[in-house]
C-alpha cells in the first residue's frame, strides 16, 4: 500500500532522468556520444528557475511555468550545439567535448546567478508545479509523451530510420543521399532540448530555487540508463525506473520503519551503487550503435 501511495513521488524523481535519457539515446543513435547531459540539465534548471522567478515577480505567474520550461529547453539546446560543433564539424574527441560542456555549465550557471541575483543561486520562487488529483506532477505526463514520441519517431518515420542509419553505417547512409551531418546535429539538438526540459522539471517540482548542486549526478545516471536500456525507448524507460526508483528510496526511506535505523548516507549512495552494479552485472554484448562516438569523415568513406 505504501508503494502505491509513494508512486507520485517516485515518478517525480524518475521523470527528469527518463526525459534526459531519451534525449541521450536519440543523440547516440545518431552516432554522437553526449556526456554533457549533466551540464545541459544544470543549464536548463538554472534558466527555468530564473525565468520563473522573474516572471512571477513581474506578475506574470500564470504563464511563467510554461515559458520557464521552454526557455530552459532553448538555452540548453543552444549549448548542446557547441558540443555538436566540436564533435561533428571539428571531429574532436566526444568524451572530452562533453566533459567541457559539463565544466562550462558549473561555472556559467553560478555566473548567471551572480549577475541576476547577486548570489551563487537563484532566488526562491513562490509556487512551482502543482500536482493533479492523483498526486502526479505534469512532468510524469511529459515523460510519457517523450517516450511515446521517441518510439514513434525512431521506428515509424523516415527521419528515425535515417537517424539510426547514421549511427550504425554513416557511409552507407551518405551514399543513399542522407545528410549525415544534418542528422547528427539534429540528434545533438534534441538531446539538448530534452536535457534542458528535464532540468526545468527538476527545479520546478523538487525544490524552489536553483543551486549549483541541484542536478547532483542525474545526468550521469541518465547516461547510464541509455547503455543499460540498450539504446531502445522501452529499455531506457525500464532502466530509468530502476535507477530513479533507487534515488527515490532516499526520500521515501522515512516511510518504512525497518529502514529508519540505517544512516541517511546509505540511501544517498544507493542510486549510484545500483547504477554501477547494474552496468557491471549486465555488461556483455555491445548493443551500442556501431558508429557511436566515431566522427564521420566523408572524404575518407
Amino acid at each position: 500500500m505504501i508503494i502505491f501511495q509513494s508512486l507520485p513521488t517516485i515518478m517525480m524523481i524518475v521523470a527528469p532522468i527518463l526525459i534526459t535519457a531519451i534525449g541521450g539515446m536519440i543523440c547516440e543513435r545518431s552516432g554522437v556520444v553526449n556526456i554533457a547531459l549533466e551540464g545541459l540539465m544544470s543549464i536548463g534548471a538554472c534558466t527555468a528557475a530564473s525565468v520563473h522567478y522573474l516572471m512571477e515577480a513581474a506578475g506574470c505567474g500564470r504563464y511563467s511555468l510554461a515559458v520557464a520550461l521552454i526557455s530552459g529547453m532553448v538555452v540548453s539546446g543552444l549549448f548542446s550545439l557547441v558540443h555538436g560543433f566540436a564533435a561533428i564539424d571539428l571531429k574532436a574527441e566526444q568524451t572530452i567535448s562533453g566533459t567541457g560542456i559539463n565544466l562550462l555549465a558549473d561555472g556559467i550557471t553560478v555566473f548567471a546567478c551572480q549577475i541576476l541575483f547577486s548570489a551563487d543561486r537563484s532566488k526562491e520562487f513562490r509556487v512551482g508545479m502543482l500536482t493533479d488529483r492523483l498526486g502526479f506532477y505534469p512532468t510524469f505526463y511529459i515523460a510519457i509523451a517523450v517516450v511515446a514520441f521517441s518510439w514513434f519517431m525512431l521506428y515509424k518515420t523516415p527521419f528515425g530510420m535515417h537517424l539510426r542509419a547514421c549511427g550504425e553505417h554513416p557511409a552507407a547512409a551518405d551514399s543513399a543521399g542522407i545528410n549525415v551531418r544534418k542528422i547528427r546535429y539534429t540528434g545533438v539538438l534534441i538531446s539538448g532540448l530534452l536535457g534542458g526540459l528535464a532540468g526545468g522539471c527538476v527545479v520546478l517540482t523538487q525544490t524552489i530555487q536553483f543551486t549549483s548542486n541541484l542536478i547532483n549526478g542525474r545526468g550521469f545516471i541518465a547516461l547510464a540508463a541509455v547503455a543499460f536500456g540498450r539504446w531502445t525507448p522501452w529499455g531506457v524507460t525500464g532502466a530509468a525506473l530502476l535507477f530513479g526508483g533507487a534515488q527515490a528510496l532516499a526520500v521515501l526511506s522515512t516511510n518504512f520503519s525497518a529502514l529508519k535505523a540505517l544512516p541517511s548516507e546509505v540511501f544517498n549512495i544507493l542510486p549510484y551503487l545500483v547504477t554501477l552494479l547494474a552496468l557491471v552485472i549486465f555488461s556483455g554484448r555491445d548493443y551500442a550503435p556501431q558508429s557511436c562516438g566515431k566522427p564521420y569523415n566523408k572524404s575518407s568513406s
